[in-house]
């Protein structure tokens, strides 16, 4: 089960992007992403990292009501990812070590478009 297993994500990997040659690539790299995952829309892009924001219901005790916040999450961008994202696209975040000061996810995927919603 495993050989087949290993397979099947090497054929991605070539199959994604072969020429990215990113060490802080979580898909091609060394980078390896664990712990939780989130899901926003990319609300700022620059070379090598994307800004997402999503919304959250919190509960407030003292008035007995839910209220919306939103949550801004930097995170990183991989080379071979980078042309296919863009602002307003909905794209899935996985926790990984600490890359810098406010950088603690990195890009998995792209979900949708930012028009078919």
């Amino acid at each position: 089960m495993k050989k087949e297993e290993n397979k099947k994500m090497k054929e991605e990997k070539t199959i994604v992007g072969a020429d990215c040659h990113d060490i802080k690539c979580p898909i091609h790299g060394a980078l390896k992403v664990r712990g939780r995952i989130f899901e926003g829309t990319v609300t700022k892009k620059f070379p090598t990292r994307v800004v997402i924001e999503f919304e959250r219901r919190i509960y407030s005790r003292k008035y007995e009501r839910y209220f919306k916040s939103k949550t801004k999450l930097h995170a990183r961008l991989p080379k071979c990812i980078e042309s296919q994202i863009n602002l307003g696209d909905l794209i899935s975040i996985q926790e990984c070590r600490p890359l810098s000061k406010i950088i603690h996810f990195a890009v998995i995927k792209k979900i949708k478009n930012a028009g078919e919603r």
